[in-house]
């Protein structure tokens, strides 16, 4: 997520150490004049190729067989030629059994509870029955990770927001966010979902969720509605999330920071409100109307969010918990991978400028036979954050109490309060500063790990790179972290020391001050800027969902879904399947088993780089195209008319 949408509060990175940044160590690695060479060999054999020249060669090289879309935003969604795209749910679509119909008019926290929630993000699909391969029938779990207010209600800006945002209205916005389970079969090539299911459930804001692992009931969990401090209400800003191999999901709470509000008392607490940015109160009225979001009356709220979540989508009965030992802050996501010796390996990006990537080895090992012995494993393990060198080597520095700078004499009085301010403990490691990390995903085929920078406009001169030329990183790039012991299963995650290569420079290669790198056939529809959420499909290759937020309107390109080989003669050839509609981003994409459907979710359509529009005056009603309704978030499945898989 980019924090540009919706009146912001802007993100221009809270990391105050001095730590090296990323750029720094690229350009200690490649000499600036080398890395300027290989970048403009790229970049002008992509502008001086002719076109018919370029399109040749990319389908030759590229493993991916379907024709581009066009570049161009549109007030709607395109999809490749031989390719559908259908709406599968809407938000205020029905959950829930019993759900009312969507009426958005008149909005109420008690429907919405029993609704689709806004701005759906990541997708796991689930196969029914567990354990299973089914790629026909099957629950899909999603994030709803913030709300758009001036396009839920008419007649609110920024300069009224606070003023027309009342309790009521405020409740609603709490039940649109959290999560949401929905039965989904396909049927005669059309996917639904399956009405009235037992197992289709909502997860808002009033939701008890467990708190678990070395942080449950430390003191600074502890408020007046949970003195044990181990029970919260709700998950908050799901972002991109993960899988589990026993078949639960992973939701990352990313930045929690803004829905917090009012003059927090002088206490030990403020250091660590400031490093996560807590206060700056995007969302200012929920401090106003629900005591928790007020810091002047539950200054510890804060510390129960920046999380990941746990979920069990089988069991619609069950609670989610708030696994503490994966550390907290803005996590973008919470991907997964069996590791050689049987534990298990997650990685996130803590999704801010100059903030870092983090990975968690458990202590016990994941057993195939037996889905309840792992029910704990994430409460038990070791966190650690990356660091990078000039060598091309990258150190995983452990966030251990008692361990190096991590003691009591820096602050640390147990593992929980390195837990709680795992961005204080990182940059006292030495920690590398990145750009925005989003997803951190494992290629289960090859074992490497791609780990997305979205963007990082606030890179200065003096920290312009050999690899990346240009003082103000808008595009963003890919960096692969690469695990010893040779690929696939072989490959060590729990490794102390990995190496690392750039394989994508974000940007327009017909450009060279974009500084971009892809493979040199990529086309004028194919090159991407700000790679957010990713997915692999059977065969290892790599999808990217972009979010460009503001930026798309400078260079007249949609958001959308952009796959490539990662090896042979295609590799790092991107090729744009999907275009969003304008003001969107494309989230979350997820195939079934049998890679014969895509879901993705396409994310506050008409809001980002459109001044002026809202609910009254939107710049596109997609995807219902009524003059009654508003712009809706709705998650869209992608399958080929002649029923293949997607891309070959």
């Amino acid at each position: 997520m980019d924090l540009s949408h919706d009146d912001p509060v802007e993100d221009i990175g809270r990391n105050p150490s001095a730590n090296p940044a990323f750029g720094e160590i690229v350009a200690l690695r490649l000499s600036r004049r080398a890395a300027l060479r290989a970048l403009a060999s790229t970049a002008v054999a992509g502008v001086l190729a002719p076109q018919a020249a370029r399109e040749s060669a990319a389908r030759t090289a590229s493993s991916l067989t379907f024709t581009e879309v066009s570049a161009q935003p549109s007030t709607t969604h395109a999809v490749a030629p031989g390719y559908r795209a259908d709406i599968l749910i809407r938000w205020g679509d029905p959950v829930v059994a019993g759900a009312p119909p969507f009426e958005v008019h008149n909005l109420t926290a008690a429907a919405q509870e029993r609704q689709f929630g806004y701005n759906n993000d990541f997708l796991a699909y689930l196969p029914l029955p567990a354990g299973s391969d089914n790629s026909t029938h099957g629950l899909l779990v999603v994030n709803h990770e913030y709300t758009n207010t001036s396009f839920m209600w008419p007649g609110i800006t920024s300069e009224s927001v606070l003023e027309l945002m009342t309790r009521e209205r405020t409740e609603v916005e709490l039940a649109a966010h959290g999560l949401s389970v929905v039965e989904v079969r396909r049927t005669g090539g059309t996917w639904a979902v399956v009405a009235d299911s037992r197992l289709s459930r909502r997860v808002p804001m009033t939701t008890p969720v467990r708190i678990s692992g070395p942080a449950a009931g430390h003191a600074r969990l502890q408020t007046r509605a949970d003195p044990a401090g181990t029970r919260v209400l709700g998950t908050l800003n799901n972002c991109a999330g993960g899988k589990t191999p026993w078949g639960t999901t992973l939701h990352g709470e990313e930045n929690f920071h803004g829905y917090f509000s009012g003059d927090a008392p002088a206490d030990g607490e403020a250091a660590a409100r400031e490093r996560y940015g807590v206060g700056a109160g995007r969302y200012k009225w929920w401090g106003r109307h629900i005591d928790r979001f007020n810091l002047a009356l539950e200054p510890n709220e804060p510390n129960r969010f920046g999380w990941i979540v746990e979920l069990d989508p089988y069991d619609p009965a069950s609670t989610p918990v708030k696994r503490t030992a994966l550390g907290r802050f803005k996590h973008e996501g919470a991907s997964t991978i069996v590791n050689k010796d049987g534990r298990v390996v997650l990685y996130s990006g803590d999704d801010e400028r100059f903030e870092y990537i983090y990975r968690f080895v458990t202590s016990g090992v994941f057993d195939p036979a037996n889905r309840a012995a792992n029910r704990d494993l994430l409460d038990s393990g070791v966190l650690s954050v990356a660091r990078f060198e000039a060598d091309g080597s990258l150190h995983w520095r452990r966030l251990v109490h008692g361990e190096g700078p991590l003691t009591e004499a820096n602050g640390f009085a147990s593992q929980a309060d390195v837990l709680i301010e795992a961005r204080r403990a990182a940059d006292l490691l030495g920690a590398t500063k990145m750009d925005r990390p989003e997803d951190v995903e494992p290629n289960p085929v090859t074992g490497i790990v791609y780990a997305m920078l979205t963007n990082n406009a606030a890179r200065k001169e003096e920290e312009v790179d050999a690899v990346n030329p240009r003082a103000s990183n808008v595009h963003g790039h890919i960096v692969a972290m690469i695990p010893p012991g040779g690929s696939g299963k072989d490959a060590d995650h729990a490794a102390d020391v990995f190496t690392w290569t750039i394989p994508i420079l974000g940007g327009d290669p017909a450009k060279p001050e974009d500084g971009a790198k892809y493979h040199p056939g990529v086309s004028a529809d194919g090159w991407l800027s700000a790679p957010d959420n990713v997915a692999f499909d059977a065969r290892g290759r790599l999808w990217i969902g972009t979010d460009t937020g503001r930026n798309w309107s400078k260079y007249s390109i949609a958001d959308g879904l952009f796959a490539c080989d990662t090896a042979g003669p295609g590799a790092w050839l991107t090729r744009r399947l999907f275009a969003c509609p304008l003001g969107s981003e494309l989230c979350g994409p997820e195939f079934t088993p049998d890679n014969r459907t895509l879901f993705v979710s396409v994310q506050h359509p008409g809001t980002d780089g459109l001044p002026g529009s809202s609910f009254d005056t939107p710049a596109t009603r997609w995807p219902d195209f009524r003059d009654d309704m508003p712009p809706r978030p709705s998650v869209v499945v992608i399958t080929r008319e002649d029923g293949g898989e997607i891309g070959a």
